[in-house]
């Protein structure tokens, strides 16, 4: 493809944008309201827009940021979120005017009109965890079924809607074994056989009967010493499901990082060889149907690697970054 435009969104330092495949950097324009001061916007989710490549949302504390430009310039968009911390957003795939942001503390609002109002959505998530506020961390919208949603909750689970988010479900059933209610990345992944993934600090959860069931795979820890080896953002393979990337360290932020791969839906995991290993864990991971083969991953402590061979080979960016929270990737 002729090129790419990478955003990183920070923690500190609002987003910055690459338009040439990560070989120089901008820091984005970005409105800010008057009780923030400019460039410490905290951002925690990117998403693009799968109506149009050029655009995107942001998710902050100051408020929800939209972009048409492919991320150089960010407008606020009026809502109930402000002074609240964005972790999700998402665009309907069957609708360009329907918005979705997840927050925390844990509300899931929609909009139906582009933004310019905006609903609560009855969400059954708890209010309080042991950690505090839950937070929204994803919001995934079902590939077969544009009226089933799925939430990922950290700390409370997944929630899931079959009739566009009148009514909710947690899962798994009252009484059943649970997955681990620490919910970091979450993925619907449609090839045949249909299974819902997500991921926690144990590892990557798996079912394949609508979340009824769940089974772990925990990847090798990096040290005797470490309790866990820590997941956190899942992406899929957008021509290819049996292709997915997990992003995995030792803990949060951790010391040391990895980017886990599976080629055959998950059956089998490798790390992949990265040139320099990450400072702390990966914690985000971008893919777009654009071009499949194109993967850029982030450390939560500033590392960048772009893959466009789907994963087989890696480059670290040259520029290093603060907190990185949020990563997306757009075509040109």
């Amino acid at each position: 493809m002729a090129g790419f435009t990478i955003c990183v969104g920070t923690v500190g330092a609002g987003v910055w944008f690459s338009p040439d495949c990560g070989q120089h950097w901008r820091r984005s324009k970005m409105a800010v309201p008057f009780h923030h001061e400019p460039g410490e916007i905290q951002i925690r989710s990117l998403t693009v827009s799968p109506h149009n490549p050029h655009h995107l949302l942001a998710g902050s504390e100051a408020g929800l940021y939209r972009s048409h430009d492919n991320g150089a310039t960010w407008e606020l968009v009026d809502s109930p979120m402000d002074g609240m911390q964005i972790w999700s957003t998402s665009w309907h795939p069957a609708n360009p005017e329907v918005l979705l942001a997840g927050t925390k503390p844990p509300n899931l609002f929609r909009s139906r009109d582009a933004g310019r109002s905006w609903e609560k959505l009855a969400i059954p998530i708890a209010k309080e965890c042991f950690a505090g506020p839950p937070k929204v961390t994803n919001i995934v919208i079902d590939p077969d079924d544009s009226r089933v949603t799925w939430v990922g909750v950290e700390i409370d689970g997944v929630f899931v809607s079959r009739d566009d988010g009148a009514s909710w479900t947690h899962l798994p059933p009252l009484g059943d074994k649970p997955i681990n209610q620490d919910i970091h990345g979450l993925a619907v992944v449609s090839n045949g056989t249909r299974k819902i993934v997500a991921t926690t600090p144990d590892g990557i959860w798996t079912s394949t009967d609508e979340g009824q069931h769940w089974s772990l795979h925990a990847f090798p820890r990096f040290a005797e010493r470490d309790t866990i080896s820590y997941c956190r953002g899942v992406a899929v393979n957008p021509a290819n499901p049996n292709v997915m990337f997990v992003g995995n360290g030792d803990f949060i932020p951790g010391k040391r990082g990895a980017i886990q791969r599976t080629v055959d839906g998950g059956k089998t995991w490798s790390a992949c060889q990265l040139p320099v290993e990450p400072n702390s864990v990966i914690y985000w991971i971008a893919t777009h149907r654009a071009d499949p083969n194109i993967v850029v991953a982030a450390s939560i402590h500033g590392y960048l690697y772009t893959s466009t061979d789907g994963g087989e080979t890696w480059q670290k960016n040259r520029r290093e970054f603060g907190e990185i929270r949020a990563l997306a990737w757009v075509p040109n």
